[in-house]
């Protein structure tokens, strides 16, 4: 919507030509003030190919245009944040990352969504190396940064260091790939990790990975220092954590396998629609803490409650990218405020609606880019705190606004 004041034609002559000359040459003069006279200081792209559109996989990129939508929506109302659905009528990665660089003269950011793997991969690795703004892909940096924020205040219920936990994560996807990443650089011990594939737990001796997939090669060779084989039964003897991102169950993973883990077990099933385990299978095995990607069971483990707020510091800090760092910073930040509520084995996070938890996130994500020196502006963490809420605030007052004024209709039968 227009964020100009307006009052009749003449006023073209400010906010067009030949006013608006004005604001080119000072670019001009100093591209860096595109952040100041334009609007990509606070829009991003949701880039997508829709080859792997969260419960439907290859649609394309039209029918996956209302995803993308939807995505941006949550931008605006739980963020602040303009985004603009780009969906992309092609599957060649030189074409998606070409057309990202392409784009990024006006955009303060880029959301890769909903793009197959290996190629998701590549493709967000290639961007952040290229681009001079963040680039973001949800299905990993944004799986990774809520179930890290779970997996923290897990393992304080349960009374265990994370240093000496022994994690089991079932599915090497995507989500699993990057996960992994990020809970090691939060403390867990990557010789105590084991992942398994669809053909079983990777270790060094898997030559079926070796030269056709690097990314899962590479966790062959740093996991599993025991070099443990079998299955997900196997990998689930013994060990404290599982983090299972694979395929829809029930029955992916059995509830006999969840007994023979330690006491105090931490589980993570977070596949859609349906997790591998259902979580009331799990506590009757001995689970402890018990978590899932839906909404209607306790412990949503949801990248909603990610991405508005870690884009919203990054932007107001015209960040040059968003680093495992910032994630890191901004999980402990979600941990932090569930528990300021009050930790139980029911509430490991917050829910959507403590709104509070975006602009929490905002300033530690911006403090952290600050850190690490990827910000362009300096700004402290209670002055984006502050500056954060506002924004958050502003977008959905504009919203009940709308409303109110009859501008955005009723759909035929809601409630109010």
């Amino acid at each position: 919507m227009p964020k100009c004041w307006i009052t009749g034609l003449d006023d073209f002559s400010i906010w067009y030509t030949p006013g608006v000359a004005a604001a080119c040459k000072e670019i001009v003069r100093d591209k860096d003030r595109v952040f100041d006279l334009t609007l990509k200081w606070n829009t991003i792209a949701i880039v997508s190919d829709g080859t792997r559109v969260l419960g439907l996989g290859n649609i394309g990129p039209e029918a996956a245009l209302p995803v993308m939508e939807g995505k941006a929506l949550i931008f605006k109302y739980l963020g602040g944040v303009d985004a603009v659905p780009i969906c992309l009528n092609t599957r060649d990665e030189e074409k998606i990352v070409e057309t990202a660089k392409l784009l990024e003269p006006s955009f303060g950011g880029v959301n890769l969504e909903d793009i197959e793997k290996p190629k998701c991969f590549s493709v967000l690795e290639r961007l952040r190396r290229s681009l001079d703004i963040p680039v973001w892909h949800d299905d990993q940096q944004g799986t990774a940064t809520i179930v890290c924020a779970g997996l923290i205040n897990a393992l304080k219920l349960a009374g265990k260091e994370i240093s000496d936990v022994k994690v089991s994560m079932i599915g090497v996807g995507a989500a699993n790939y990057c996960v992994e990443r990020l809970i090691v650089k939060a403390g867990v011990d990557e010789r105590k990790v084991l992942m398994v594939d669809s053909k079983g737990i990777l270790n060094k001796s898997r030559k079926d990975i070796e030269e056709h997939e690097p990314y899962k090669w590479r966790l062959c060779q740093e996991t599993n220092a025991e070099g443990r084989e079998g299955g997900i039964a196997e990998a689930l003897t013994e060990s404290d954590v599982c983090i299972a991102m694979s395929r829809p169950g029930p029955g992916v993973i059995k509830g006999e396998w969840v007994k023979k883990m330690n006491d105090k077990a931490i589980v993570f099933t977070c596949a859609n629609p349906v997790p591998e385990i259902w979580p009331s299978d799990s506590k009757a095995a001995g689970a402890y803490v018990v978590a899932t990607a839906r909404s209607d069971f306790p412990n949503q483990l949801n990248n909603s409650l990610v991405f508005p707020g870690i884009f919203r510091g990054a932007l107001d800090v015209r960040a040059k990218g968003i680093s495992d760092g910032m994630c890191l910073a901004a999980a402990r930040e979600i941990a932090r405020m569930a528990e300021d509520r009050g930790l139980s084995p029911d509430y490991i996070v917050p829910t959507m609606e403590e709104w509070e938890v975006y602009p929490r996130q905002a300033a530690a994500t911006a403090d952290e880019a600050e850190k690490e020196g990827l910000a362009r502006v300096k700004v402290g963490r209670d002055e984006e705190l502050q500056r954060a809420t506002q924004m958050i605030v502003s977008s959905r007052k504009k919203l009940e606004e709308l409303k109110r004024a009859g501008l955005i209709a009723r759909p035929p039968n809601c409630p109010s």
